[in-house]
């Protein structure tokens, strides 16, 4: 705190950020706060800049016994700008403001009560003027010596549009030494939309029972705000969090086939909630929201305007919207297959040709990377870059050692599960989907092992393993059946531990279920025969496997464990957790962004006939699935990545819950790579936990902390609310764990499988998104089968996405593999209110250090010949996992944050 004695010289000693102590006293904390002694302290030291004065007047040679308070000049300096590239009808009146010094109104709060009164200070006031640099204002407060520490600065924009404060300098006595900064990063809503003022508080981070008395009621009326009322169509420039169920992804009321099951709120379809933006219920279905105009997301979760403006983030909501009919012209046969593989490899070396009438200026501002020049001409054409893994080996896709790979390797290494029990069973019910047990026999697989093993040893030895997608999908079979061009099975794929640590695949089993008309079961097993014909077969029914894979990765391990149940975080932290909150402000840097782009993907991906019901097999029934998955198998406790290692044998932890955990597959990369990263980020939520709380009775205490963890599970997931398996906070070790759970998910789960979407899935015969044909053995197709005989590549192609399916997707996953160029990295940027505790500064510097180390173990990996699963002729290294990388389509880099 400062005290500044008018008649001594100044005397400064260090301090954090913002906290600069000043004089040769300070006052007693206030009730309630922890009182420190001496540097060494292991306590927190709750300092805030300090305005006071005291002083003793020199009258005729005298001193007077009377203390007169003095006046202290505090300048303010705030570094805002306006929205980019806006013209406001209204920015006449605004300049008019700005040069009459009536822009913004700045009042300062002091974190003490009037000791006199027991009732808050008065608020100092100002208006800030602009100055000749831009964006700059400042204003100059005449503040009472006896204010106190700063605590708050509330702002009223006077201008008719928003205004985005950056941040906010206070200077006191012209002394640079004394510089107070606060962290603002914020829009401000015109005084004209809310009379409300905006509250932004000091750096320093206080838990509920430690804030300064002088600032509890603006914590508590900062978060009211926040909740708002629940009634009424939110406005763009609000900021209130609330929840809804998924009740928008169609549109009845414009065509009624876009009808679709409310998800959330139901034993039938359970799903977590998201953003509730209050818009009418649709005429012609009122369980249904109507889709008018652009998603509700509180305005501070807005894409940056450089992530807008360079790296085309709008190109989900309108670019591939005017994308996509450019292109349908140039394809005369777009509902048609390619006719060869060459075509196919056409995309990325010749193009597709762009007259100009389709406007490829449009297309080249959507999706740079893919429009060029043709040389020596003004003509353009849409060429795909070459995947990464294409470029290393044009034949790898069509390989079973690569499609074993990247089970371990790939764009999903979250279903790979280890096979414990013989016979395979389902847990379907037998009088709806016919027989349980398995067609993989004991004879099929000791044939596939060579005779080496009997399937007993190779369960005990561990070396069995499965990708099951029966249980999930058989019930879907029929439905998706019943959509054009499309088809579905429920598979189990098994594979086999090589001595090298590789996976083999031996046997796929593709299952139809009995129907209700009365049709049977059908199911066949496919193995590598020795002979073309089961060769090819194995080759189609790889091609259903890799489709069930490709939509199960882009519907649950993507959407639904990342974006999806991640928004009620979000909005629960803002909702229940102060900005005061150490909590908050150490997830707040995991939320960047996410809520924009999940608004973004109910508008243009997920919603009925959106993108994914386009181009992938699941169709209409796409995100109901997911639902269904989320009944099913979402917990939060195996979210962590231990938990969900141990959970699907895929690890195995020594000396019981808290011991070391061992690999099953030792050469695992996404394992192997994601558990350093898990690390890393449990031992700096670690760190910083034992910053803020000294004992598990103080988390337990904590007020805010657990109305945020019970808002999680009773209203966030409320369909699983009553799940034994939910963490309760009561301890420091529950609540580190937690947090690295959020923080793990939020980075490194989803740059796992996300950044690598267009590596793996932009060559789309590697992973096809969807199936259209049925296989040719299955009964009642003899024409198909005759067909097959001929000339069986052209029944793979037969089977594959159409053009238009094709460019929809590799576009789409350009887009979504990208890094903008105002990406922020894990252990890359420290926030202002961590550096402004010197406790939680230094233990975020062992944490970018221990990133930084990660990157070098990585590359040292991917170099190493006996890692076979990452290093060999032809394969893309693994390098998902990596932390750091450049804008663009890299393959690599963990944002902090689900920013795409």
């Amino acid at each position: 705190m400062m005290h500044l004695n008018l008649k001594q010289p100044l005397a400064v000693l260090p301090g954090h950020q913002g906290n600069v102590v000043v004089g040769p006293s300070s006052p007693a904390p206030a009730a309630g706060a922890r009182r420190v002694v001496g540097a060494a302290s292991s306590g927190r030291r709750h300092v805030m800049p300090r305005i006071s004065c005291s002083a003793t007047e020199e009258i005729g040679g005298a001193v007077s016994a009377a203390t007169v308070e003095k006046m202290l000049t505090v300048k303010a300096t705030v570094e805002a700008s306006p929205a980019i590239g806006r013209v406001y009808a209204a920015r006449g009146l605004d300049d008019i403001g700005d040069l009459l010094g009536k822009t913004l109104l700045l009042e300062l709060v002091s974190s003490e009560l009037d000791p006199k009164t027991g009732l808050e200070k008065e608020r100092v006031t100002a208006f800030a003027h602009r100055t000749l640099v831009e964006g700059r204002y400042e204003a100059e407060f005449q503040v009472p010596a006896s204010f106190g520490p700063v605590g708050a600065v509330l702002v009223e924009n006077e201008h008719h549009k928003e205004t985005f404060i950056r941040e906010i300098r206070l200077v006191t006595a012209g002394d640079p030494s004394s510089a107070v900064t606060f962290d603002c990063n914020s829009w401000v809503h015109s005084k004209f939309d809310n009379p409300e003022k905006r509250i932004f508080f000091t750096l320093k981070s206080f838990l509920p029972s430690e804030t300064p008395k002088g600032l509890e009621e603006l914590r508590k009326k900062d978060l009211e705000a926040l909740r708002g009322d629940g009634r009424g169509e939110r406005k763009a420039f609000e900021r209130v969090y609330d929840y809804d169920v998924y009740n928008d992804l169609g549109d009845p009321d414009r065509n009624p086939g876009h009808r679709r099951p409310v998800l959330g709120g139901s034993a039938e379809f359970p799903y977590p909630r998201r953003c509730r933006t209050g818009r009418a219920r649709a005429a012609t279905d009122p369980r249904a929201e109507r889709r008018d105009g652009h998603n509700y997301v509180p305005r501070d979760e807005w894409f940056s305007e450089v992530k807008q403006l360079t790296f085309g983030a709008t190109t989900l909501r309108s670019g591939l919207h005017a994308l996509l009919p450019m292109l349908r012209p140039m394809l005369t046969e777009k509902e048609l297959r390619f006719p060869h593989f060459p075509a196919i490899d056409d995309l990325y070396s010749d193009g597709l040709p762009l007259p100009p009438e389709t406007g490829f200026d449009a297309i080249r501002t959507v999706v740079p990377r893919m429009v060029r020049m043709v040389e020596d001409t003004t003509d353009h054409v849409l060429r795909f870059e070459i995947p990464g893994m294409v470029e290393r080996d044009r034949f790898s896709w069509f390989r079973d050692e690569e499609f074993a790979r990247q089970t371990l390797a790939g764009l999903n290494p979250l279903c790979i599960q280890l096979l414990t029990e013989f016979p395979i069973r389902s847990k379907l019910d037998p009088a709806v989907y016919g027989p349980a047990e398995s067609a993989i026999t004991r004879e099929i697989l000791e044939k596939q092992m060579s005779g080496n093993l009997t399937v007993e040893e190779a369960l005990a030895a561990r070396r069995l393993f499965i990708l099951d997608y029966h249980d999930v999908f058989l019930p879907y079979v029929h439905k998706v059946r019943e959509q054009q061009e499309a088809t579905l099975y429920g598979s189990r794929t098994v594979f086999f531990l090589t001595d090298l640590g590789t996976l083999m695949p031996l046997a796929i089993e593709l299952t139809r279920p009995q129907s209700p008309t009365g049709q049977p079961q059908w199911r066949r097993v496919f193995t590598h025969g020795p002979d073309a014909t089961d060769s090819w077969l194995w080759k189609l029914a790889k091609a259903h496997v890799l489709s069930h894979d490709t939509g199960y990765h882009q519907l649950v391990s993507h959407w639904l464990r990342t974006h999806c149940c991640v928004e009620p975080y979000i909005i629960a932290a803002n909702r229940q957790l102060s900005r005061l909150h150490p909590v908050y402000r150490l997830l707040h840097p995991h939320f960047r962004y996410t809520m924009e782009i999940n608004a973004l993907a109910r508008e243009s991906l997920i919603n009925a006939d959106g993108i994914i019901e386009q181009a992938f097999w699941p169709g209409k029934y796409s995100v109901e699935l997911s639902s269904v998955a989320y009944g099913a198998t979402w917990r939060f406790d195996m979210e962590a990545l231990p938990n969900d290692l141990v959970r699907r044998g895929l690890a195995v932890r020594r000396g019981g819950d808290g011991g070391e955990l061992e690999l099953t597959i030792k050469d695992y990369p996404y394992a192997h790579d994601g558990l350093l990263v898990w690390d890393s980020i449990r031992r700096w939520a670690a760190d910083y936990v034992a910053v803020y709380y000294e004992s598990d009775e103080a988390v337990a205490g904590d007020p805010e902390l657990q109305a945020f963890w019970e808002e999680v599970r009773t209203v966030g997931h409320a369909d699983k609310k009553d799940e034994p398996w939910w963490p309760v906070l009561d301890t420091r070790r529950s609540l580190v764990e937690t947090l690295t759970t959020i923080m793990w998910v939020t980075s490194g789960h989803h740059s796992a499988v996300n950044f690598g979407q267009y590596h793996y899935g932009g060559y789309f015969p590697n992973r096809p998104t969807t199936i259209r044909k049925k296989m040719p053995v299955e009964e009642g197709r003899d024409e198909e089968m005759r067909k097959f005989m001929s000339q069986p590549e052209a029944t793979l192609l037969d089977m594959l996405p159409t053009q238009m399916q094709a460019i929809t997707v590799m576009t789409t996953l350009d887009i979504l593999s990208a890094h903008s160029p105002d990406e922020e990295y894990m252990g890359e940027h420290a926030e202002p209110a961590w550096l402004a505790e010197p406790r939680v500064k230094a233990a975020f510097e062992k944490f970018a250090g221990r990133i930084k180390e990660i990157e070098g173990v990585v590359d040292e990996c991917n170099s190493n010949p006996e890692l076979r699963n990452r290093c060999g002729a032809g394969i893309v290294p693994y390098e998902l996992l990596k932390p750091f990388s450049k804008p663009g389509v890299t393959g690599r880099g963990i944002p902090n944050s689900i920013s795409i």
